[in-house]
Formats: structure tokens, sequence, C-alpha cells
């Protein structure tokens, strides 16, 4: 990042670390303070999940550009850079436009207490404010019941990506807690689109929703998405839509691809943008094939994938991902954070890989050092080496098998680091 807006984002942090503080009343108070920006906003299309919401996201903004609208989308954490997080009318916020509502946004919280997520997300909410759109895509940031996003009164739609245990010290230890958590972005009167999910996570959803007076439409219930001859196969009661398979790789982006649909057609868009929905998205490090750039030519004939997933369903995701891959050896980097359930997302990736090189994620103190993640990896049923760098990691593995499959995983943050030194 230039600029001046790394030099506010570092003095941010330094006020307001990146802890997590789940309230809204800090950002009720900065909203106020800045003019009610969240009243202003084009259309909101607000998604919550576990899995699948940055995908989801994608997928309906390629839906919706392809009907030549323009869009807001805030999306987070950021990969490379911060300015990833906030796409202004289709464009990723300029460096000047991000410095000055970062400043704004900095100087009328003064000295009070907030976090680094909830200032950012007033910085966005004003950028948003202040272009026209048709548009406002924001995805929720932890949770939704308490997420710095949960401001809208009444967004036009809302959407549930499935829901499984993860980030449990904020969100409740069971998958109806966090269900619960993730189901505080209902409105009253304003649809739902809810993926699949399991039948505890999907109880709690339904009731919350006949309490507050949402209309859902359901995975399963109102509308239907598979794969079928190389073809996503979509279904609700106004009919069926053949359709390619998303371009996004995987078999769970059926799903999504799915959820996608179902919102755009709930707000009356054609065939053609869902068509667009699901072979136009871009969303990096999900499931992302690395084929140019120095780690890449590194080692030319491995086929290189990232993938930012990190938690247990992540890894099921993963191994059903790699099992519908053509057979090739394949072997995972991988580097966690210590906040994450490592043995859950590694042990449905045993006996699909010939082994695994750890290392630990650059610049981040909440990293497992490489033998934590060796250690959890073992215990996982995988073989397991160090590694003291991505880099020595993919140079130990072509050494030794060089047509490899290899892909690099278990972070965002490691995802972000890979794809910055990989230009």
């Amino acid at each position: 990042m230039s600029g001046g807006s790394d030099l506010i984002l570092e003095r941010m942090m330094a006020l307001h670390p990146k802890i997590i503080d789940l309230t809204l009343d800090r950002v009720w108070r900065l909203l106020a303070r800045v003019g009610n920006p969240e009243r202003r906003l084009p259309p909101v299309i607000h998604v919550a999940g576990t899995n699948g919401k940055g995908s989801t996201q994608a997928m309906i903004r390629a839906g919706l550009e392809a009907a030549g609208l323009t869009v807001h989308a805030y999306t987070s954490p950021h990969l490379a850079r911060f300015h990833e997080r906030i796409r202004v009318a289709g464009e990723l916020i300029s460096e000047p436009a991000l410095a000055e509502v970062l400043d704004r946004s900095y100087a009328a919280n003064g000295t009070d207490t907030i976090t680094y997520f909830e200032i950012t997300t007033v910085a966005a909410l004003m950028a948003f404010s202040e272009t026209p759109a048709d548009y406002t895509l924001l995805e929720v940031g932890l949770g939704g019941r308490l997420d710095a996003t949960n401001v809208i009164d009444r967004p036009r739609l809302t959407v549930i990506t499935p829901v499984s245990i993860d980030h449990q010290q904020y969100l409740g230890e069971t998958l109806a807690e966090i269900a619960g958590e993730k189901a505080g972005i209902l409105k009253r009167g304003v649809t739902c689109v809810v993926g699949p999910q399991e039948e505890a996570g999907l109880a709690v959803i339904e009731a919350r929703a006949a309490k507050v007076g949402a209309p859902l439409l359901v995975f399963g219930q109102h509308w239907h998405a598979r794969a079928e001859r190389d073809r996503l196969i979509y279904q609700d009661e106004t009919g069926l839509l053949d359709l390619p398979l998303p371009n996004l790789p995987g078999p769970h982006q059926i799903q999504n691809g799915g959820a996608a649909i179902a919102a755009l057609r709930h707000l009356g868009f054609d065939a053609a943008s869902c068509e667009a929905a699901v072979t136009r998205a871009y969303w990096p490090a999900r499931m992302q094939r690395l084929r140019s750039g120095p780690l890449a030519t590194s080692a030319p004939k491995v086929e290189l994938w990232l993938d930012g997933g990190h938690n247990p369903a992540a890894g099921e995701m993963l191994a059903r991902t790699i099992a519908a891959m053509p057979r090739r050896p394949t072997w995972l980097i991988c580097g966690m954070l210590n906040t994450k359930d490592i043995g859950g997302y590694l042990r449905p990736l045993a006996g699909l890989v010939e082994g695994l090189h750890a290392v630990s994620i650059p610049g981040e103190h909440a990293t497992l050092s490489a033998e934590e993640t060796r250690a959890a990896a073992r215990a996982s049923g995988l073989a397991a080496e160090t590694a003291a760098s991505v880099q020595a990691a993919l140079d130990t593995i072509a050494g030794v098998d060089p047509d490899a499959r290899v892909l690099i995983c278990g972070s965002l943050y490691l995802a972000g680091t890979v794809l910055q030194d990989n230009g």
C-alpha cells in the first residue's frame, strides 16, 4: 500500500488494535458523528455465513454487473492490500479516496474506544454513501447480530451461506448458538436466501425468521442447485435453469452459485445475469490456480493452487475438491492461526495427499509455528515436515516430484502473503 492510507491504517492499528469486541454501541456513535451514511446507501444485500460468503457475494456482484448495474462491495479480510475490502461503484477504492475517508472516520472518532474493523467499516459506508450506485453488497465480518455491518434498518435482501463451527470464542460453542448470531441479520419483511444448513442451524434461522417476520428462501425447500453432466441445474418455483458450472472451482461452489442465483431471481434478474453470476465471478485465494509470478515460475511443471479456507467445513470442501480433480500426486504447504481447529481442518485431507510441509505465517503473531502445524498434521494422519518458507517447501516438493499438484492452504493471511510475494 502506498501513501496516506498506509500511515492512517498503521496509526489506527496502534490505537485500536485488531481486537474483536462484539457490540454495536461504538459503531452507532461514530455513524451519528459522520452524518449516518448507513441511511443513504443504494439498496443493500447483506451476506452472512461461516463459509462461502465471499464467493457468493462475488457471484451476486458478477450477475448484477452483467445486467449493466454499478455495485458497491465491502468484504473482509483483505489478502494483499486493504483497498480490496472496499469496491466503490465497481472499482477498488483509490488511494486518495481511501486516505480521505479513513482520515475523516479517524478524526470523527477522536480518542474514543473503537475497534479497527468498526472504524474501517464506517469509512467504507461513508465512501458508499457519497458515490451513486445501483446496489451495495455488505459481507459480515464476524457473526452477524453484533457485526459492524449490521446497521442497515431495511436491506433489500439478506443471504445466509452455510453455517458451521468457527470463531467459537466470540460466537458460541454450538452450531445453534453460531447460527443464532448469523440470523441476527434477519430483518422484518426482508427476504433472506438461506444456503444449505445442518438441521440444528436451520431450525434456529427459521425460528428467528418467524419471530421477526422475515420470509425465507431455503435451499432444498424453495430452491435447488446441483451438478449434472458438467452443468449447474438450478430450480425454483419459477422454473429450471441449465447453466455452465461455476468458474470458481470446487463442488461447494454449486451451492454458493445456487444462493447467488436465488438472490438474483428474487430481485427480478434474468437467466443471462444468473449465467454471468456463475461464469464471471472473480474471488482470489479460493482454489485459485497460480500460473504466473516468481513462485509459479520457480517450479514450472508443478500445478500450483492457493486456498484460504481455515475451518473444518473448509477442510471437508477442500477434500471433496481434491477428490474430484484428475488424479495427480498432491502435496500441501500449510500454515494456520493458533485460533483455528487445525485437526478438524486437516483430518478430511488425510489419505488424499502425499504429505504436508508446515510453515509459519510471516508477520502474523497468532500463527502456529511450523513445528506445531507439523505435529498436528501427523496427529491427523498426514506425513508432515517443516519448511522455512513457502518457497523452500515448494522447492523441496518440486525436487522430489516435479509434476506434483501443490496446494498452499490453511489461512487467508498465508494466502495474502503468497499473493503479495508472487506479485
